[in-house]
Order: structure tokens, then sequence, then C-alpha cells
């Protein structure tokens, strides 16, 4: 919670851990407390969960809170922690991010509603609902138009950012790049904004992003979180450093999407032995063979930044 009253404090990489589930499908909090010391211990600026790599669609509001709270309780205020509260059902979007305020959330990570598909009027009645219920807690906005068939215009993101203070960034999930400038342009530096997007992400720090949200910190935490730091040094040398590091993940970002996301990243972390077992639940299912052999040859590919526990100093 410490992290609450200055949002703008909540930059770098904040990694969206994925939700582990037993073998019979339970959630599996003991793997979720390991996970969580591993990006910790990594270097990792922030946790998220509950974003579409924890599969929040497959779990009950229930299950999300127990979820939350395990990790409320492993990361203990040490890094920001924006869970993911969205639905696309306004009765479970309220309750979710009231648990989150209640269990000590730093912001809460709201989806734009899904399969819906509503006008940006609708979208701003949403937010500012939102805003206005919880206006002690930052609200960051998460426009991912693949999964939801609705995207957030930047105009619309203007719009909240003005009237509501707790309205505070946008984590950014489009391949169009354009979209990102435009939402800066809009409504100014003082905005955070992280993306989503993998081969975005240092692209974005050098048009003044807050960092990244990024679901290859789920297999090599420190090289990500290495890559926000160097470039943030301003040197030269530093920056050329984070451009090595982009270009050194792209196996590992390839590997995420061979198959729905996050059935490859478990399928690693259980052979890592970072996860008990690589259940995804339906409709998602397992990685097939096919899928296994070219997650396998990526995973020598790019593997080493894996074994990057810690950053750098």
């Amino acid at each position: 919670m410490k992290f609450r009253s200055d949002p703008s404090t909540v930059r770098g990489s904040i990694a969206p851990v994925v939700t582990p589930f037993t073998a019979d499908g339970a959630l599996d909090h003991d793997s979720l407390r390991t996970l969580i010391r591993f990006q910790m211990d990594a270097g990792s600026h922030g946790i998220s969960l509950g974003g579409s790599t924890g599969e929040p669609s497959a779990q009950s509001v229930a299950e999300r809170i127990a979820a939350m709270r395990t990790a409320v309780e492993e990361i203990g205020d040490r890094v920001p922690f924006l869970p993911g509260t969205g639905s696309h059902k306004l009765e479970e979007t309220l309750e979710l991010t009231d648990a989150a305020m209640q269990l000590g959330a730093d912001a809460a990570l709201v989806i734009t509603p899904y399969y819906a598909r509503p006008t940006q009027e609708a979208l701003y009645q949403w937010y500012a609902r939102v805003a206005r219920e919880f206006p002690d807690l930052p609200i960051v906005a998460y426009n991912v138009p693949s999964r939801t068939a609705v995207d957030i215009a930047p105009e619309t993101v203007k719009r909240l950012f003005t009237d509501f203070d707790n309205f505070v960034g946008v984590k950014e999930t489009t391949k169009d790049f354009e979209h990102f400038s435009r939402v800066l342009h809009a409504c100014g530096r003082s905005l955070l904004v992280w993306s989503g997007i993998e081969l975005l992400c240092l692209p974005l720090l050098a048009l003044g992003g807050a960092g990244f949200v990024s679901a290859v910190a789920n297999l090599a935490p420190g090289a990500v979180a290495r890559m926000y730091e160097l470039w943030e040094t301003g040197d030269p040398a530093g920056m050329d450093a984070a451009r090595d590091l982009h270009y050194r993940l792209h196996p590992l970002v390839d590997l995420l999407f061979v198959e729905t996301n996050p059935a490859p990243a478990k399928w690693v972390l259980h052979q890592q032995g970072r996860i008990a077992s690589p259940h995804v639940r339906p409709p998602l299912t397992s990685p097939t063979e096919a899928g296994l052999t070219k997650i396998r040859a990526l995973l020598v590919e790019g593997g080493d930044l894996t074994a990057q526990i810690g950053a750098a100093k």
C-alpha cells in the first residue's frame, strides 16, 4: 500500500505472473508464493496478477480475491502490487476492485469490458463509475483490443485523466505503436503508460512511457528488469546494452505465443520446477506436441536469459 499515495513511483518492469493451478485444476497458493519470490529476487520492479496472463476469466471472483490475498502477503510492500480487477460485469469489477483496495493493492488494473463492444461514451461511463467508487485507489485502464474487441481511444483516456485524479494511467496492449504516441500526446507525459506488447516495451520508453507489464518477465525477469534500468541511465552505453537485451529476448517472446499465452510459459515454469503443474484451465489446453517442439527450440535459443536471476549492478 505504500506506493498507493504516489503512483508515479510505479515504474519499470511490472511482472504479470501466471496463476498456478494444481494438476486437478485448483488454485496453487504455494506455487504462487514461489513465483512472487522468484520475481522479487530477480529484480522485478512490481507484481501484477489477474491480467490476461493470469487466466482471470477462468476463475471465480472468490478465487481471484484469494490469489490477491496470497500475493499481498508474499509481497509485503516490498514492490508495488497492481492486480487485475476487471471483468465483463460491472458488479464483479467493483467487487474485485474493492477487495484489491481493502487488501492493500497499490493500484487496480481494470480491463476494458469484453465481448459487449461498448462505445467510447460507454467506456468513459464504465471507468468513471470505478474511479468514483474508489477515489483513494489509483485506477489504471487495461487496453487489450485483441482480447476485448474494443479499443479505448486516446480522447477517452484524456477525458478520464482530466476528470478523475485517481485515473492515473493505462496499460497499452496494442501493436499500433502510433496509438501509444497519441495517448501520451493527448494526456501529457504525467499519464503513466505501460506497454503490454513485449516487442514494444523498449520503444515505449523513448516516448516517455513508465515501463512495461510484459509476460516474458515470467521467464526472464532479471533480463526484463535490467533492460529498463539500462535504458533509464540515459548513458549511450547503457542504452545500447538495453537494445541488446531487447533483441536477445526475441526467442522467449516468440516462445510465449507458440500457442495461447500462458500455456507455453506455464510449461516452461513447470520444467524449471517453479510451479508444481503446467495446468491451464479450459478453454485453454496445454501445448501440443508440435507446439512443444517449437517451444523447446526457442528455449534453447533464448534460455540463457532465464538463468539471469538477479539484475546486474
